[in-house]
């Protein structure tokens, strides 16, 4: 039972971040940051460079593939779920310096904290 839900939360990150990363990164939504239409400008809102944008969405892909590659190399899975979850630390820093901002911007970050620290714990 628990290795199913390890599994379907790997799973689960690995879509969310393809997502985030691949299909939707110039999609207006409701958890960016400040006025920022895309996630460069997401970015530029919390004042980091343009270059972190390539590097950052580089590293959480591989690191999706890794958390995919993993359900079958568990230790693997230990590992991209770390770095995974270091990530969305500052994912959530990130959210939370933005003062002016409503907290429920810092919510998918969370979440998906919440989601590594699982698949860390019990895989």
């Amino acid at each position: 039972m628990m290795d199913t839900l390890v599994m379907a939360l790997q799973i689960v990150i690995a879509i969310v971040i393809f997502a985030v990363w691949i299909f939707r990164p110039n999609l207006d939504t409701n958890y960016r940051a400040g006025d920022a239409k895309n996630i460069v400008e997401e970015f530029a809102v919390y004042g980091l460079p343009k270059w972190s944008v390539y590097v950052v969405g580089a590293t959480k892909l591989t690191l999706a593939l890794a958390l995919i590659v993993g359900i079958w190399y568990t230790q693997l899975a230990q590992y991209a779920v770390m770095g995974m979850g270091i990530l969305m630390v500052g994912a959530l820093i990130c959210h939370l310096k933005t003062r002016d901002d409503p907290l429920s911007r810092a919510a998918p970050a969370s979440i998906m904290l919440v989601m590594c620290f699982l698949v860390f714990y019990f895989g």
